[in-house]
């Protein structure tokens, strides 16, 4: 896969106190972000290793500048990570934070080698 086609995923975590303009930004991702392959449903409680609320989007890394950018313009705090065949790595030293970084729970994460997160890419949500 060309180095600019690689899967990316960003987990972009809201409050009730900020549910509104976190669903403002996954309307704007999916009606009119271009780049974006996927936008998951609205998680209402921690799932796997993401501890709070929060939805994915799921992009190519040619996109990942203007995925960033809308989200860094909410002020919403997300991580955003390359799927690759080690997913701990994708969660911490491959990750990118906006905002201030959260724990996460990286006993949920899968072993390398067999990162879930490559087939649903841009498929399916949780």
């Amino acid at each position: 896969m060309a180095n600019g086609s690689r899967p990316f995923h960003a987990h972009i975590y809201f409050s009730e106190h900020d549910r509104i303009i976190a669903e403002a930004l996954r309307t704007a991702f999916i009606n009119n972000r271009p780049g974006v392959l996927f936008v998951g449903r609205m998680m209402e409680s921690g799932v796997g290793p993401h501890p709070i609320a929060q939805y994915e989007v799921h992009f190519r890394e040619e996109f990942r500048p203007s995925v960033i950018e809308a989200i860094e313009a909410s002020g919403l705090r997300a991580l955003v990570h390359p799927l690759t065949d080690d997913d701990l790595a994708d969660h911490t030293a491959l990750a990118h934070w906006i905002g201030e970084p959260l724990e996460l729970d990286v006993t949920t994460l899968d072993p390398p080698g067999q990162n879930q997160g490559i087939p649903r890419f841009g498929k399916t949500d949780r």
